[in-house]
């Protein structure tokens, strides 16, 4: 039984949550390179490069050629050999749904004009420069509906399955387990002598289904919540990180690729500026440690109580560079992050596990009095 129900879909949880992780490990790696303008696209050579680049989808061809338009340029993508999501809304402070992938007959459907970003190596093929995807780069594209500024977030934190346990295996697993399970309670349904072993295997068969079923029920409704905010954490974690990708390790500054230095400059309070939050919440951290806000550096604001000049890091000509405050040295706060994901997700797993405990218990206890009859 462990071995179907439970280690089978463990393990394809496992291969689940890794592949998310380097889907947002793509994501941040293409932050880093240069975001596609009409200026380096006539410098382009014949061995192309890695870019990113977004506009509105125009149209795609029976040739499985996807084109986007900016304002300066049409380019076309080569969708052979590559994986299309869409980034789902976000409507609240939460975890919203993983990107759903689009098979090649959803995007014919979009309408024109929808926002598309493309990451990946662009190069001449047939003649002209298309985005391609090769197995040493492969290539990215997201359709979604929010602006340029906020998209690195909401991939960051949508990049993750709600429920990991149920995956593509998971069916299959449960289905052979209860057949495996049914066959061993059949064998033994004759024998008085192995009463207990057909009672444990016809309750087994009904396992993945326990956590439902009251009174366990009530443990799998605060599991829920539990794993939903287990999620919310490991997602903080990644967001607390963004800002350091821009940064060389151990330096406070950096510079882009657009030529601006960027960095971050601590404050005991945060300035009021307008300068937005990194994390989706107000943190309560904030009231005990000091203030981290990250941008560029080439500008010098005015205090506003006048206390003289006030260096405020403010926006990056890239949409996709983190602007924003953290309420503490990014690398604790996200150790702090990830050791509060990973103890909520303990405790989830022991109350749905306590839920199933005393599920069984309470069947048992029925069984043997019915069999006793």
């Amino acid at each position: 039984m462990f071995f179907w129900y439970g280690l089978i879909p463990i393990a394809g949880a496992s291969y689940r949550r890794y592949k998310w992780s380097k889907f947002r490990r793509h994501f941040d790696e293409l932050r880093l390179h240069p975001l596609l303008d009409y200026s380096q696209y006539r410098q382009i050579g014949k061995d192309g490069g890695i870019f990113r680049f977004t506009g509105g989808f125009e149209s795609i061809t029976d040739e499985h050629t996807l084109w986007v338009r900016d304002e300066n340029l049409t380019i076309p993508i080569l969708l052979e050999n590559t994986q299309s999501w869409l980034l789902p809304m976000q409507e609240d402070e939460g975890v919203p749904e993983a990107p759903e992938r689009l098979k090649w007959n959803r995007l014919s459907t979009l309408t024109e004009g929808a926002k598309v970003f493309v990451g990946g190596l662009i190069k001449y093929k047939d003649n002209r420069l298309s985005f391609i995807s090769t197995k040493e780069n492969p290539l990215m594209v997201i359709f979604y509906d929010c602006t340029d500024t906020v998209l690195t977030d909401g991939i960051i934190r949508a990049g993750r399955t709600r429920n990991e346990y149920w995956n593509s295996i998971t069916p299959v697993s449960l289905a052979v387990g209860a057949m495996s399970i049914l066959y061993i309670a059949a064998s033994f349904l004759n024998r008085p002598a192995f009463r207990l072993t057909v009672i444990t295997a016809f309750i087994a068969i009904f396992v993945p289904i326990l956590p439902m079923l009251p009174p366990g029920l009530l443990f799998t409704v605060l599991y829920r919540r539990l794993a939903w905010h287990a999620r919310k954490y490991r997602s903080y974690r990644d967001l607390a990180k963004l800002p350091l990708r821009y940064l060389p390790p151990g330096q406070t500054s950096g510079i882009l690729n657009t030529g601006e230095k960027y960095g971050y400059v601590q404050f005991d309070e945060l300035p009021d500026s307008g300068i937005p939050l990194l994390l989706p919440e107000y943190p309560t951290e904030a009231k005990k440690t000091k203030w981290y806000v990250f941008g560029i550096l080439d500008s010098v604001l005015d205090s506003a109580e006048g206390s003289g000049n006030l260096q405020i890091p403010s926006k990056s000509k890239d949409p996709f560079v983190s602007f924003g405050a953290l309420p503490a040295e990014p690398h604790s706060l996200a150790r702090r992050y990830s050791a509060a994901a990973y103890t909520t997700e303990f405790l989830a797993w022991v109350v749905l596990l306590a839920g199933v405990g005393i599920n069984i218990t309470f069947i048992m206890m029925i069984l043997s009095l019915l069999w006793k009859l």
